[in-house]
């Protein structure tokens, strides 16, 4: 990844964050070494939302289910803001998610997207390419002989 400006490069970013392995995002935040000060503007805290889902993708939306998500807001001393949403009751992971956000809107974010977005992307493709490959040796290939009597 090099440097994300748009929306849709920070909502790529905040879906990697959310989706990444807790122990593996902790671990890639330490060694990337930078711990800004900041100050929070909504400590982590752990809630639920109701899902919603459509029949075939274009049916009417019906509510699915609850799920439970942490979110943390802060802003870093120069002012930007940072935001992380996560599933689960991880505090910590919510709060690097929000430290990450913020740093990725200031000139640290391709030190920070070489060190940690990379990895994690990779690990998710890596993770995506072996389910893939797991479901297409169980794949059966159906066909139909020709009879001569056609």
């Amino acid at each position: 990844m090099n440097t994300l400006d748009s929306a849709e490069d920070r909502k790529g970013w905040m879906s990697l964050l959310a989706c990444a392995d807790e122990a593996r995002l902790t671990e890639l935040w330490k060694n990337f070494g930078v711990d800004p000060d900041f100050k929070f503007l909504r400590a982590p805290e752990a809630g639920g939302v109701m899902v919603r889902g459509r029949m075939g993708s274009s049916g009417a939306p019906f509510n699915l289910g609850e799920m439970t998500v942490t979110r943390c807001a802060l802003s870093l001393a120069d002012g930007t803001v940072g935001h992380g949403y996560v599933q689960g009751r991880s505090k910590g992971k919510a709060e690097i998610a929000a430290k990450i956000d913020a740093l990725m809107q200031t000139g640290a974010a391709e030190a920070l997207s070489a060190a940690v977005l990379v990895p994690l992307a990779q690990a998710r493709q890596a993770k995506k390419t072996s389910r893939a490959s797991k479901a297409a040796a169980t794949k059966v290939e159906f066909f139909t002989m020709v009879r001569g009597e056609d």
